[in-house]
């Protein structure tokens, strides 16, 4: 499990830095100054295009279209120009109209003018002219619109292809070589730097990794007897649980830079970027070595060429795993060039990637234990003010599974939650919040009728009662029926200590407890409700992997029947008959019909105590553990023996 860094920062230490990149064309064209300049020469193009080379046009006055019959018949009209209804002509002598004055004038003719004035212009011997109402443009201007865009974008590709093809050395190929560029993140040196100490909860991971950061810190302890570090380490292990993290602490810790990219940015849409960039990565981390190459999420492109049907001969994502090998392959490991990878999902990758010589090693992150999940919650609690009531083992025990990124969401949303409440420190109350909210789901403000509450109540009631009394299950710590996220009730139970091996009782326990929902509804009411959806799923999940995958059905047998091993490949059949499958399908039902019927005997034996937790429920919407033991007057499963059958009280149980 690993943690975020100290925001403190360990000292920063030397090393080997990349060379310095030339500027980015790129980044020149979106430099202020290359802006400034092309702003200059539009304005000096618009003002010698309309100031110096448009023709003088002299001052047109704008005449009533009756005054202008009036100069006709003055006979003070030289010449018109009718352009659709819309008229220019000169005169003879200027016109005056108000305060202007000129011999040029333009009129519009009314719609509903007579159609005389044809012959009023020749009776006075006035030039006509027509001109169509949408003129076609110069051929000039037609060409320029036509073909100037297209001329002005190839030549601002030529442009920036040619300086781009200067700028890489002439290397892969003008504007091609700048997809072909890596995207890698560079953390080197002479920045703050994740250590070992930022990194806690995954301590076997960081010793495997130790020899590492020995091996880059002193390459020539292990060339002195010949051996050779591996040439690529893969981390796997779930999401969240700290692999990126860990592997920025091993170059931290070696003091080397740090190249890191995703996988998934080395594909594009056009064929052989991907293969270009591998190479680019490649090349900058041989003239920084000793380095280090980071691939996050690496089954994006590392995929099994053989598990998925390829569409078309040229697939991008296969050139860019054949260049990837290609590469590890191409150089030697005493160049001081490792390569880290992560992934969750390592049952998928091709087989190449794992043989010697390429990811010859590796590393899996487990989910902290509870000791790990109270230090990684010492790592995120360093710059958060505590109140002298938090424990953070305490809280480490109530959070089992949770990864470092859980905890760290965690310990933010108890902050935020102290913040709101005007607090100077974060309580135990905060954390217990913070961790309802995230398990459960946020409050919602839903009017529910009494009836429903009611039933709500001895719903979660039946789950509660069967947490204490069944043997082997996990202890109740909480039961609220107060609707969150998805749920309208919620019974919260966590194991005392962290479990890696489960036995058939506890999963027996763990399904009698979903059913006990339903069987308290049954026993009640004499109805179910759609209230048992989730607790179905959970029923139907651990009694199919009991009898499929863990081999606990004496009628099917000690076999494995999953299939996790097929996934992404195209799964033609089952790896059983059709009367296996029946088989299976009724062992299932038989272990939730048995766990049914042991929820509805010992919540009826134990009636009285179902109806008083539901009562409480009611009143006060919310119990904890201790409030649960005392209205129910059972003791927590934490205090008994899981090797004991039930408690006094009960006297209806079946065995598994």
């Amino acid at each position: 499990m690993a943690s975020t860094p100290n925001p403190t920062g360990p000292s920063q230490r030397t090393g080997s830095k990349p060379p310095p990149q030339p500027p980015s064309p790129w980044a020149q064209f979106r430099s202020a100054r290359f802006w400034i300049w092309l702003l200059v020469l539009l304005a000096f193009n618009i003002w010698i295009t309309n100031l110096l080379f448009a023709p003088a046009q002299p001052p047109t006055l704008t005449l009533p279209y009756n005054v202008f019959k009036q100069q006709v018949v003055a006979g003070n009209v030289l010449s018109i120009t009718s352009t659709g209804d819309s008229i220019t002509g000169t005169t003879k002598t200027p016109v005056q109209v108000g305060s202007e004055k000129g011999t040029h004038f333009f009129t519009q003719r009314p719609a509903f003018a007579d159609s005389d004035l044809e012959a009023l212009l020749e009776q006075h011997n006035v030039t006509i002219n027509a001109k169509p109402d949408n003129p076609g443009l110069p051929f000039w201007e037609q060409a320029i619109l036509s073909f100037g865009p297209t001329i002005l974008i190839i030549l601002g590709v030529l442009y920036f292809s040619r300086r781009l093809a200067m700028n890489a050395g002439g290397g892969a190929g003008g504007i091609l070589g700048a997809f072909g560029q890596s995207r890698a993140r560079v953390y080197d040196a002479e920045r703050p730097q994740t250590t070992f100490a930022d990194v806690a909860g995954i301590d076997d991971a960081k010793q495997d990794l130790q020899e590492v950061v020995d091996f880059l810190k002193q390459p020539e302890k292990y060339q002195r007897l010949g051996g050779t570090v591996p040439k690529g380490v893969l981390l796997i292990g779930p999401p969240g649980t700290g692999k990126t993290l860990l592997a920025r602490a091993v170059a931290g810790e070696a003091g080397v830079p740090f190249f890191s990219q995703s996988a998934s940015e080395f594909v594009e849409a056009i064929v052989g970027v991907g293969a270009a960039r591998v190479r680019d990565l490649f090349a900058k981390a041989r003239a920084a070595a000793p380095a280090i190459i980071f691939i996050d999420e690496l089954d994006a492109i590392g995929r099994s060429r053989s598990a998925a049907l390829r569409v078309g001969g040229n697939d991008e994502q296969e050139q860019t795993l054949n260049q990837i090998l290609t590469e590890m392959d191409g150089f030697d490991s005493r160049e001081g060039v490792i390569v880290l990878s992560a992934t969750n999902r390592a049952d998928v990758l091709d087989a190449a990637l794992l043989r010697p010589g390429r990811f010859d090693r590796r590393v899996t992150v487990q989910p902290p234990d509870r000791r790990g999940r109270a230090a990684i919650l010492r790592i995120h609690t360093k710059g958060v003010p505590l109140a002298p009531d938090v424990d953070l083992d305490a809280v480490a025990g109530q959070t089992p599974g949770l990864v470092g990124a859980d905890l760290r969401n965690l310990v933010n949303e108890a902050a935020l939650l102290a913040a709101r409440r005007s607090e100077e420190k974060v309580s135990m109350t905060d954390f217990s919040d913070a961790l309802e909210k995230i398990l459960l789901g946020s409050e919602r403000n839903i009017m529910l009728s009494p009836v429903d509450r009611e039933r709500i109540a001895y719903h979660e009631s039946g789950h509660a009662i069967l947490g204490l009394i069944v043997p082997g299950a996990d202890p109740v710590r909480r039961v609220t029926i107060i609707p969150r996220g998805q749920s309208l009730g919620v019974t919260v139970q966590s194991p005392v200590d962290d479990r890696f091996n489960y036995g058939e009782d506890y999963l027996r326990a763990r399904i009698t407890g979903a059913l006990g929902g339903r069987a308290a509804e049954s026993i009640v009411y004499g109805v179910v409700t759609t209230g048992a959806e989730n607790d179905l799923q959970q029923v139907t999940r651990i009694a199919h992997e009991m009898v499929v995958r863990w081999g606990m059905s004496d009628k099917v047998g000690p076999l494995n029947y999953s299939q996790n091993g097929s996934e992404g490949a195209f799964v033609t059949q089952r790896p059983y008959s059709e009367a296996t499958a029946k088989q299976i399908d009724d062992e299932v039902k038989r272990i939730a019909q048995e766990c049914f019927e042991q929820a509805v005997g010992l919540l009826t034996a134990n009636r009285a105590k179902l109806d008083t937790l539901a009562k409480a429920l009611l009143e006060h919407d919310s119990l904890d553990e201790p409030e649960i033991l005392e209205v129910t007057g059972l003791r927590s499963n934490n205090a008994r023996d899981g090797a004991q059958t039930a408690a006094a009280t009960s006297t209806t149980t079946v065995k598994p």
